[in-house]
């Protein structure tokens, strides 16, 4: 078994924001590899993001930022269970990742469920006017359909989109490390976005 160092509980905490302890058991748990440790951190960060769903999110904090050209602005309302974590430098962080993120990205919904049935159903018969001289079987042709929307919600949901600053991480994993943190449900309520230039 790898001898865990401090140094290494260090770089992962670096590397996660996780705490040191959880950092320790993270390693001693998969032999000292740091990308194991992190996908045990993540599963951990996710578990207590479940325990905590139900909780109500009555505080938080409305964040405003604008781009540094002054032709982009987003306002996001950020919410979590209490004044006090609402206060936090961790939590004001959060909120200003997720505003970068919409600033770049420009989602049109928080999370799949809020993307209305008739923007669904469009966008099916869209991708199937596209197989319709495919030749391909009824079944494969729904396959690919559905794999069109998974690339669809990616795209323009803002909870499932990558982070614009680091490769394989969601705003949905974003959100969970903070909950992993804080120990408190946190959830993106709304936000909206303008554009120099842009219409309604």
């Amino acid at each position: 078994m790898a001898k865990i160092t401090a140094d290494m509980v260090k770089k992962l905490r670096a590397m996660t924001g996780a705490g040191m302890l959880d950092c320790k058991k993270a390693l001693m748990e998969n032999d000292g590899d740091f990308e194991k440790a992190k996908e045990y951190l993540r599963k951990k960060g996710a578990m207590k993001a479940d325990k905590v769903a139900g909780r109500a999110t009555g505080e938080g904090i409305i964040y405003s930022y604008i781009h540094h050209n002054s032709r982009i602005g987003v306002m996001l309302e950020l919410n979590c269970n209490t004044d006090f974590v609402a206060r936090t430098n961790e939590f004001k962080e959060l909120a200003h990742k997720i505003s970068l993120q919409i600033a770049s990205m420009a989602p049109r919904w928080i999370s799949r469920e809020d993307v209305p049935a008739d923007v669904i159903e469009k966008e099916k018969e869209i991708y199937r006017e596209q197989m319709k001289n495919s030749g391909k079987p009824e079944h494969i042709i729904d396959k690919i359909i559905e794999n069109k929307l998974e690339s669809f919600y990616q795209e323009n949901c803002l909870m499932e989109q990558e982070y614009v600053f680091e490769k394989g991480k969601t705003i949905k994993d974003l959100i969970v490390e903070t909950i992993a943190k804080t120990g408190e449900n946190i959830k993106v309520s709304r936000f909206v976005r303008w554009e120099v230039g842009e219409s309604d």
